[in-house]
């Protein structure tokens, strides 16, 4: 699972490294870029952002939020009250949900990467067995809390994987606003398993990634997007 989670690290952050890279080099004139960004590209990100400023002499100010959700902290409500971006990079619901609302302009969106739900425990705890659709069911039925967060993947994983497995009424499911605070929840013995975008899990403290929580044929991945604002490129439609 170790060397799957890195190459899968690598793999987002090539394909990030090009993207923002091509930003850059497509706008020269870019001194200072305003960039909010959930949580599953965020390891990827911080690993490139370094270098990706001292080779293009740009200052990148960071800014956080959830994909989805009804919180004041989602990335549509910092848009929403004026906060500057000029990238986002957010889940592809989150980001169609913002096309849709003329909070950006459709067409400067572009797909960076696909990223699988996974499961982790608290560090030392002993890994449960999620290998097939049938062990899943039985762990999430066995465990007495799973902790998954209010925005894209808690609202797959709670709309669409438990009813799935028949047992959306059966399993106690507590929904923070942002995946950090989920994995917080199994890392403090709160909830005793996460569900969440498998590189939010990878480089998390306190915890101990499991596996996959959705075998085919019910797995599902979550693409992470770009967008952006005031740019020839990218732009943010404002109300």
């Amino acid at each position: 699972m170790k060397n799957r989670s890195s190459a899968q690290l690598r793999r987002i952050g090539g394909l990030l490294a090009a993207a923002v890279v091509f930003l850059a080099f497509a706008t020269p004139s870019i001194a200072q870029l305003n960039v909010i960004i959930s949580g599953g590209f965020s390891t990827a990100y911080r690993q490139l952002l370094p270098e990706f400023e001292k080779t293009t002499s740009i200052t990148v100010t960071t800014g956080s939020g959830a994909s989805q959700g009804t919180g004041q902290q989602t990335v549509a409500a910092q848009l929403q009250r004026g906060v500057p971006a000029d990238v986002a990079i957010m889940s592809r619901e989150g980001l169609n949900e913002l096309i849709a609302a003329g909070r950006i302009v459709a067409g400067t969106d572009v797909d960076l990467a696909r990223v699988p739900l996974g499961a982790a425990v608290r560090a030392g705890a002993p890994k449960p067995d999620i290998s097939t659709v049938e062990a899943l069911k039985k762990t999430l039925l066995s465990v007495k809390t799973v902790a998954t967060p209010a925005s894209t993947g808690g609202i797959f994983f709670k709309t669409k994987i438990l009813p799935q497995l028949g047992i959306a009424d059966q399993v106690n499911v507590k929904v923070p606003e942002r995946g950090a605070q989920a994995v917080a929840m199994v890392a403090e013995g709160s909830a005793d398993i996460v569900i969440l975008p498998v590189s939010e899990l990878m480089s998390a403290p306190g915890i101990e990634v499991v596996g996959l929580s959705a075998p085919r044929p019910r797995s599902r991945r979550t693409g992470w997007s770009r967008c952006g604002d005031a740019r020839p490129m990218l732009r943010l439609q404002h109300a």
